[in-house]
């Protein structure tokens, strides 16, 4: 085969990270028309992201292989890189999400590349100008990637072994694609609005579809409040009510909406003089922790009974209230008849032994004067128990209790985790589906479409088509509203609302827990749920098209050839995907089995090829890796085989904090990966880190969290590449990381340098390009060097370029580095001190003197930079180490901000470069240490450098910084 001639594209020399990575950030705060809110899966990553990341994938960069162009000069090319990050800059703003002038000046100028892509190889079968190469994503997950490929103008295909995706994908990519620019059928049904649906409306794109569904949707829970509404009736407030409820005062002859039921679990007294009385399982009395509005449950506790009260003030003790009848953690209680403990151990058995029940102890509502609490009623307790469903999901739980911590609780049924009157709920809308079906299809024939037999999983596009696609819409409504209706679902205080289940990757247990009313207008109700469904289509793409949207494995051969190829595949076994995504496909089944028998015709999802790595699915630990190993190789070696030769493939992997805690390891799970992707005959020619991860999540808080997401940038390897030795590898390493590592950590035009937390990460790619070049890097024996042991010399490397020890600091900042590796901020010893400072070549007096340490008494220790002196000027200091430099600079960032950091900076600009590179070095020693306050201080410094440089250009300083250039 002719040599294929590829220009190097965009991203594999530089993007605007700073830019993606807030956007992506933002995108998490946004809900409202968001893809990610069509259907529940599990690692999505940001519109933002993939968008940005797909664009340059397709561009070509403007300065060629060697930085710029024969006649063009590397300002020019510099100068058009700079209009590519402003395109992206604009694509990833959430408003720009459907700007079809900017999206048609993104798809001309990833045109014009493939049109110079295809003079460079004129004649070669597969480049021809007018047929641009088809998009495919063989882990096809939430679509997210397909989607965005898709909107920059793409022929976008999709596949994914589980069912759930497969239909996710159908909604964001299928459906839009044949029924856009369509009238609503449901106009034939509002006639009496015409203000709304005359001739002028807008039915551009899938909006009309957008509307049938709305209109649909509102069909269903009407019938379904006339079959079941029964059993969640409104509430009128009585003299009765009134007294157990003063805060009621004045509502007489009001009527409250209830908004949900709030229960907790109960078990049989572990006290034999009450082992027949349930006593509850309370994590917390408090109904709500709204500053100026609590409300909190007090327990009336009789000689044998028990019930509660509704107190709308703070209670005197606030901590007990908020303890409920919880002792410990886990699940440890105590008898609220006899204060006697209830272990964990006697839970699970309770649990076990079927004697596991609830008890109803509050009704939250919404009355006249906004939403409140009153104390549960028997009436009310016995309406919600005497529903009586004719179907449950009789499905067992496939995993373990590693996520699925129902499991320890007898809890071995889907079907388990839902009351009776919670399925019968959702028994209800999934059996009116069929109904809506029948009522639409006929509404679609009578509005024009095609009335033939073809359904929408054969590729239809008539009016059966078209009523199957509404009712897939209503099917993730229902899904939508079960993330809701189940009795893991708690109540979140602080905002007195329901809080979401699978807000982490697990099914985990609840005691106390809430059972939504499935008909009110609150957040996770159906009629909200509806509403989230038809936001997301009104503002699906119109550009593009969709090619194959199928179910099959990976490791199958693809549906289309020579694709580009951006993928997001699973993370060894960080998401039991199939295990927890049958939660969905129970109720999914139910309601489009009909319509869609190939796609539901397997009881639960696909368990066995699923590639992800967990020893429950195997003989042990070893196996799942194994089985992994294999499954993802013969993966990648599909995409290193089919993607088209004339781009880089990107893959997406998400981090866990866990993944690289020591730059001298890495974690078995990304090891494995990479194992797998360079088995598979592929190169890592860069690697970029993503933030997408709200600032505020729980792991976040108060420490310095990784990337969340990595992006590998891959070319399929050459067949000729040869062996180098261990040896080789080493020099080429330390001859080539000092430049790329440069280029990293100082930045470049539109880009901020790359966050010390995220290093190790980035230098994956310049390293893995330099070891997956060859054919392979041989140890002294003549064995291969394993992915392991190449990261660990890449870490190496990293680390060695940046320690103060390769000679290009000053030796009072050589022997502070040292200490501080020792001792940190504590005391140690004047001798070891005295010791260390002549071996560096200065004196402990020295370093004294220079103002970075404190000795007397035979103690010596460094100060913080908290302790620097306030007024310290460089230019009247005559002996001014690097790390006093760097801490003096963490305090004025610190205390004063950016510009007076900046104005410190011009006072000393030949120290830039070296406080700089000293901030990543000891940002590595803290994390490697564990001490994330003091990493911190580095980190923050590295993230406002270029606005601390900019700062000190100001005030007269005339430095320059390093361009980011990864050219590898």
């Amino acid at each position: 085969m002719a040599e294929i001639k590829a220009p190097k594209k965009l991203i594999e020399v530089a993007l605007p990270l700073d830019d993606i990575n807030v956007a992506s950030t933002r995108e998490n705060y946004i809900y409202k028309g968001n893809p990610s809110a069509i259907h529940k899966w599990w690692a999505q990553r940001p519109i933002a992201a993939a968008r940005a990341v797909l664009f340059a994938q397709m561009v070509n960069d403007p300065g060629g292989e060697r930085g710029w162009y024969t006649g063009k000069s590397k300002q020019q090319a510099d100068k058009e890189r700079e209009e590519l990050f402003d395109i992206i800059r604009e694509l990833v703003k959430w408003e720009n999400n459907n700007n079809e002038d900017l999206l048609n000046r993104a798809w001309q100028k990833i045109k014009n590349s493939w049109a110079e892509t295809c003079r460079l190889n004129a004649g070669k079968p597969g480049f021809e100008e007018s047929i641009l190469p088809e998009f495919l994503d063989p882990f096809a997950g939430g679509g997210t990637l397909p989607l965005e490929a898709k909107r920059l103008g793409l022929r976008s295909n999709a596949t994914d072994l589980n069912p759930i995706p497969v239909m996710i994908n159908r909604a964001l990519l299928q459906i839009p694609d044949i029924f856009k620019n369509r009238e609503p059928i449901s106009v034939k049904f509002e006639r009496s609005e015409p203000e709304q649906l005359d001739s002028a409306s807008d039915w551009s794109g899938v909006k009309g579809l957008a509307r049938d569904v709305e209109y649909f949707g509102q069909d269903l829970l009407a019938r379904a409040q006339a079959s079941i509404g029964r059993y969640y009736p409104s509430i009128p407030v009585t003299e009765t009510l009134i007294n157990e409820n003063p805060h009621l005062t004045g509502l007489a002859g009001q009527t409250l909406k209830v908004i949900a039921y709030m229960w907790a679990r109960t078990v049989k007294s572990p006290n034999p003089a009450f082992n027949d009385v349930d006593v509850p399982l309370i994590t917390s009395y408090m109904l709500s922790t709204k500053s100026g509005g609590e409300v909190y449950l007090e327990p009336i506790v009789g000689s044998r009974k028990f019930h509660f009260k509704v107190v709308t003030e703070k209670p005197k003790d606030i901590t007990k209230a908020k303890m409920g009848t919880k002792l410990a953690r886990g699940a440890n209680f105590q008898c609220l008849l006899s204060e006697v403990p209830i272990s964990s151990e006697y839970v699970q058995q309770q649990s076990k032994a079927g004697n596991l029940g609830y008890r109803m102890l509050a009704i939250a509502v919404e009355g006249p004067t906004g939403r409140t609490y009153i104390s549960a009623t028997y009436e009310a307790e016995s309406l919600a128990k005497s529903a009586e469903p004719t179907w449950r999901p009789e499905v067992p739980f496939s995993g373990t209790s590693r996520y699925l911590g129902v499991k320890l609780f007898g809890m071995e049924n889907i079907s388990a985790i839902f009351t009776d009157r919670q399925t019968l709920a959702l028994e209800t809308f999934t059996g009116l589906v069929p109904e809506i079906f029948e009522i639409s299809h006929q509404a679609a024939i009578e509005a024009g479409l095609s009335d033939d037999a073809n359904s929408l999983e054969d590729g239809g596009r008539g009016a059966k088509a078209y009523a199957e696609a509404i009712c897939l819409l209503l099917a993730f409504a229902i899904d939508k509203y079960s993330i809701y209706g189940n009795t893991l679902v708690t109540w979140y205080t602080k905002e007195n609302r329901p809080s979401m289940l699978f807000s982490q990757n697990a099914l985990p247990m609840a005691w106390d827990f809430i059972e939504l009313n499935p008909f009110t207008n609150v957040g996770g109700g159906l009629s909200k749920s509806i509403k989230i469904v038809v936001d997301v289509v009104r503002e699906l793409p119109r550009l593009g098209s969709a090619g194959v949207i199928s179910q099959r494995s990976a490791t199958e051969e693809h549906v289309v050839i020579n694709p580009v190829i951006s993928t997001d595949p699973p993370y060894y076994d960080n998401v039991p995907y199939s295990d927890l995504s049958d939660f969905f496909y129970v109720w999914m089944r139910r309601s489009l089995k009909t319509f869609f028998p190939k796609t539901f015709s397997t009881i639960t999802t696909p368990k066995e090829a699923e590639l992800v790595a967990f020893s429950h699915r195997h003989e042990d630990q070893n196996s799942a890796e194994a089985f992994f190993m294999h499954g993802m190789t013969k993966a990648m070696e599909k995409i290193a085989n089919n993607s088209h030769p004339a781009y880089p493939v990107t893959i997406y992997y998400a981090f866990k904090q866990s993944d690289t805690k020591n730059y001298e390891t890495a974690s078995k799970g990304w090891e494995t990966f990479l194992d797998a992707v360079l088995a598979a005959g592929l190169t890592i020619t860069g690697t970029w880190p993503l933030r997408t991860e709200r600032q505020g999540r729980t792991r976040s808080n108060q420490s310095n969290a990784l990337a969340s997401s990595i992006i590998l940038v891959c070319h399929k390897k050459d067949d000729s590449a040869s062996d180098i030795s261990r040896r080789e590898f080493q020099r080429e390493l330390k001859t080539e990381m000092p430049l790329m590592l440069l280029a990293m950590t100082g930045g470049t035009t539109g880009q901020s340098p790359i966050a010390p937390v995220d290093l190790a990460q980035a230098a994956i790619g310049p390293g893995m390009a330099i070891f997956s070049k060859y054919g392979a890097v041989l140890n002294q024996d003549g064995s291969r060097m394993s992915v392991h042991d190449a990261l660990i010399l890449i870490n190496r490397a990293i680390t060695e370029h940046l320690s103060p020890e390769s000679g290009n600091f000053d030796p009072d900042t050589q022997f502070c580095s040292s200490w501080f590796d020792q001792y940190g901020w504590s005391i140690g010893p004047f001798g070891e001190a005295n010791v260390l400072a002549q071996a560096k070549g200065t004196t402990v007096d020295g370093v004294r003197i220079a103002g970075v340490v404190e000795s007397g008494g035979g103690k010596v220790r460094l100060l913080k930079w908290s302790e620097y002196e306030a007024d310290w000027d460089p230019t009247t200091d005559n002996r001014t180490p690097v790390w006093e430099a760097c801490h003096q600079m963490i305090r004025s960032l610190n205390n004063q901000g950016e510009s007076a950091a900046g104005e410190l900076l011009a006072k000393m600009p030949e120290k830039g470069e070296p406080i700089r590179q000293l901030a990543y070095h000891l940002y590595t020693l803290c994390e490697r240490k564990k001490w994330a306050e003091d990493a911190r201080a580095y980190n923050e410094l590295i993230g406002s450098w270029h606005a601390i440089v900019t700062a000190s250009h100001e005030v007269g300083h005339s430095g320059s910084q390093a361009e980011l250039g990864l050219d590898f």
